[in-house]
């Protein structure tokens, strides 16, 4: 089995899924979700295949039990970060037990992990279904999950538990923060420079934003950390303004990501920034901006104590010899959508590094070791 995970894994590899949105040369992940199709059919299992969005395809692909016991769901994703850098992306190479390439973390061992434990789950005589959801686009607008979850929920498909094989070094993740993206359009007004007197000057203002910000992100490390997650965060990730030489700026831009907790939802995040800007707006009549919400994505938190962490904590430490530890992670991922949509969720998956990184690499016997754990997971909890 180990060999056929790194061939596996390997072939996936070699078809490039960099998202679009992030590079728009690229085509997408068609090619990779036909790939996850043809073999999914070869096995014998059950595949549907879903592209609201022209070009952004996912797949669901389920094997079924024989009725009236749990259904569990696994999820990865399809698509990649860019390659800007690399020389050779899409070619995989091994070395010293480890495989680089692109993807190869981010996520393609754990899809092939997947599909081997649904190929694995057909055979075992189990009461409940296997249900994998191979998705697009979560490296930008989550487009697969939120598409694949109302498919499952349109079409009636009872969901017991889930597991999201994003990378966790095989500890399991039952936090992450969410983001909000916020682009501010700053208003000044247009003068000769020999007269700034006539003019409002938006450079001048975007600076004092950004001292506000730098405050403001300064009270957020202030305030008692979460328990898994440490500290919210509110930073600068791009500006631009002006127009010209001898022209007193008229606009300027500055686009804002807030990191935030549970409990600090979109709609307070936005509230904070609005007082924000009331506040310099009311020290300075002149001061004028538009705020806009970009994109929001709610934190995730695990239910503690929930009988897939049981069935997860056991089959890891049955597999790796020791518990796993029960971690928070920094970035998003699309466990927060399949919680949100109420079904009890983790996050695990293999050894690796470099992630988004032109040395992006995966411990190819931790692979091996995922693929074990979702199959003791699937025999205890679907069986």
């Amino acid at each position: 089995m180990p060999d056929e995970l790194t061939s596996l894994t390997a072939r996936m590899v070699r078809i490039d899924s960099v998202n679009p949105a992030l590079d728009p040369s690229r085509q997408g992940e068609g090619e990779l979700a036909r790939f996850v199709a043809g073999w999914c059919a070869e096995q014998g299992l059950a595949v549907r295949w879903l592209e609201s969005v022209p070009g952004r395809p996912s797949v669901i692909v389920t094997a079924e039990g024989s009725g009236g016991g749990r259904s569990l769901l696994l999820n990865a994703h399809l698509d990649t970060v860019g390659v800007s850098g690399m020389a050779e992306p899409f070619a995989p190479t091994v070395r010293d037990g480890r495989m680089y390439g692109r993807g190869v973390m981010d996520m393609k061992a754990s899809l092939a992990a997947c599909l081997s434990t649904l190929a694995h789950a057909r055979g075992q005589g189990l009461r409940g279904d296997v249900v994998l959801t191979a998705v697009a686009d979560e490296e930008h607008d989550s487009i697969g999950t939120r598409e694949t979850l109302a498919d499952l929920s349109k079409t009636g498909v009872r969901v017991d538990a889930a597991i999201v094989t994003e990378p966790s070094d095989l500890d399991i993740h039952v936090a992450h923060r969410g983001f909000s993206v916020f682009t501010v359009e700053l208003e000044g007004k247009a003068s000769h420079t020999s007269r700034p007197e006539a003019g409002v000057n938006a450079l001048v203002h975007l600076g004092r934003l950004l001292a506000s910000v730098e405050r403001e992100a300064a009270a957020l490390r202030s305030r008692p950390p979460h328990p898994l997650l440490a500290h919210g965060s509110l930073q600068p990730v791009l500006a631009n303004g002006g127009h010209e030489l001898f022209t007193t700026p008229a606009q300027a831009r500055l686009t804002l990501e807030r990191r935030t907790l549970p409990g600090e939802s979109p709609s307070v995040v936005e509230a904070e920034l609005e007082a924000l800007l009331g506040e310099l707006a009311s020290s300075d009549p002149t001061f004028k901006a538009r705020c806009v919400t970009e994109v929001a994505r709610e934190p995730f938190e695990a239910v503690s104590g929930s009988e897939i962490e049981r069935v997860l904590s056991a089959a890891v430490e049955a597999v790796c010899g020791t518990p796993p530890k029960l971690l928070g992670a920094p970035y998003w991922t699309d466990a927060a959508l399949v919680a949100q949509a109420g079904i009890p969720t983790l996050l695990l998956g293999p050894v690796g590094g470099g992630i988004h990184q032109v040395d992006e690499w995966v411990d190819l016997a931790s692979v091996a070791d995922l693929h074990e754990v979702l199959n003791r997971v699937v025999e205890d909890f679907c069986g």
